[in-house]
């Protein structure tokens, strides 16, 4: 591989007698483990929100940090013989710190959802002004008992979040409806330009002033454009607003400098979350940043919202964010906008539909509806063809959030391979064979289908050994060797 965070090494050693261990106990998941690293070395993985972590990323969940109880923060744990779970949960939290410039990070979060969870309770406990209720908290966290949430949302008088639309590219986590957050906020949505498909922060003001949410949720993730976060944090400060960005998505870029100034959450959001994969090439996990006011709150994370820690991965998760203060990581978050940006060009070329005609970010969001077809169907033929994206929702979506009208591609994973511009545009031409040799196909009834699909198995084999030549010169960890 081309990534300096890739070397060779001891890795093939280390793994194959991993697999060997894990062999001896049940061989069904050992050959399950190495079959996935063949899938994932001859696709094509274009799903935005995965990528490939380091060995030394994968190594530091493999061990016996994974035995660990660790309730709480480092030096107040509800169990005791955490002092190591102590020093990797505060190097992960110190390189999250320095990597972001902010006061302060909390790593603990299983999950970007967990993240978006730990945040929202922070801001509500946060709102508490009766001394009473504030008291109520405190003994929570000293004794673990059941604080009265009914009473917390009387005081708070404002429990409303307002996000982005799922269907204009927001997360579930921003208030959908049979999402959580959707329940326990009185929640609204702000959408995009019906003509341009991008922000109209004019509107988000005008919801805001009317609505005056507790918490604006900024973030997406099927935007491919850039979020105005100095704009949005005016926008919630005259609604009177916390500002919560959800930057899981774009962390990587952020970290890489890539998004700065108006376009970086960081000195605008008062509260941000993050997923530790995606973009920042870390184990599957969550962080929450947040200025020094809300820290308190956020610590509070275990046991208000999450179950106990997950030391290993906070390993990981401090392997990775080392390894993205290192100087080529601005170089690799660099590339993966420059490629975005050329399979969007790619794309367009050969009359391909995008939703706002393009992308400044990572990703690329494909209306498939001038091929005819759904974004399920669309999705299931690429995958039959070496090309792996996931369907995806576009703006008004006549298709739902289950069968879609659009698929979603990102960049991160195949900049980590190495690929280049030149192959993002021989990537475009692939797409398009394979939508283009697609039809839709009617269901065992007769009636029109949105999931069946037709398509020429020789095509779909043709196309998938293109895929697997041209990333044959760009191998995946090409130290390891499994037998």
């Amino acid at each position: 591989m081309a990534d300096a965070l890739f070397p060779g090494g001891a890795e093939s050693a280390a793994f194959g007698a991993a697999l060997e261990v894990v062999r001896a106990a049940e061989p069904g998941v050992a050959e399950a483990i190495r079959a996935e690293l063949a899938s994932q070395r001859s696709a094509l993985k274009l799903i935005a929100s995965e990528n490939y972590a380091s060995p030394a990323v994968l190594l530091a969940m493999g061990n016996w940090l994974s035995d660990k109880y660790a309730e709480g923060t480092a030096g107040r744990r509800v169990y005791a013989g955490c002092q190591q779970v102590d020093v990797v949960e505060e190097i992960a939290a110190r390189h999250a710190r320095e990597l972001f410039g902010v006061p302060y990070a909390y790593v603990q979060p299983h999950s970007g959802i967990d993240a978006n969870l730990v945040a929202f309770w922070a801001v509500l406990a946060a709102r508490v002004e009766t001394p009473a209720l504030r008291q109520a908290q405190v003994r929570h966290v000293n004794d673990l008992s059941e604080p009265d949430w009914a009473a917390l949302r009387a005081q708070l008088g404002n429990q409303r979040l307002l996000g982005m639309s799922l269907d204009a590219g927001g997360h579930l986590t921003h208030g959908f409806r049979p999402n959580i957050s959707g329940k326990m906020f009185d929640q609204r949505s702000y959408g995009t330009d019906p003509v341009t498909g991008l922000i109209d922060y004019g509107a988000v003001r005008v919801i805001a002033r009317e609505f005056r949410p507790l918490i604006l949720v900024a973030g997406y993730s099927a935007y491919p454009r850039l979020i105005n976060f100095r704009v949005m944090r005016e926008i919630a400060d005259e609604a009177g607003a916390t500002l919560m960005a959800d930057m899981a998505h774009f962390a990587g870029l952020v970290a890489g400098g890539v998004l700065a100034g108006d376009f970086s959450p960081v000195g605008h959001a008062q509260i941000i979350t993050t997923t530790t994969h995606k973009s920042l090439r870390g184990p599957r996990g969550g962080m929450v940043l947040c200025e020094e006011e809300l820290a308190e709150y956020v610590a509070r994370g275990c046991p208000m919202v999450l179950g106990g820690p997950l030391p290993h991965v906070m390993a990981a998760k401090a392997v990775a964010l080392a390894e993205a203060r290192r100087p080529g990581f601005a170089d690799y978050a660099r590339r993966i906008v420059e490629n975005a940006a050329a399979l969007a060009q790619g794309l367009l070329r050969r009359g391909v539909s995008l939703v706002t005609g393009g992308t400044d970010n990572h990703l690329v969001l494909v209306d498939v509806s001038g091929y005819g077809l759904t974004g399920r169907q669309a999705e299931s033929a690429l995958v039959d063809s070496g090309i792996v994206t996931n369907r995806n929702s576009i703006p008004r979506d006549p298709n739902g959030a289950w069968y879609t009208t659009g698929i979603r591609l990102g960049t991160p994973a195949l900049t980590t391979r190495g690929l280049g511009p030149a192959e993002m545009d021989d990537i475009a031409a692939l797409i398009d064979t394979v939508l283009s040799s697609t039809r839709a196909a009617d269901g065992p009834d007769g009636t029109p289908s949105r999931a069946r699909y037709q398509l020429d198995a020789a095509v779909a084999s043709k196309v998938a050994g293109q895929a697997a030549d041209m990333l044959a010169r760009f191998p995946l960890y090409p130290s390891v060797e499994l037998s």
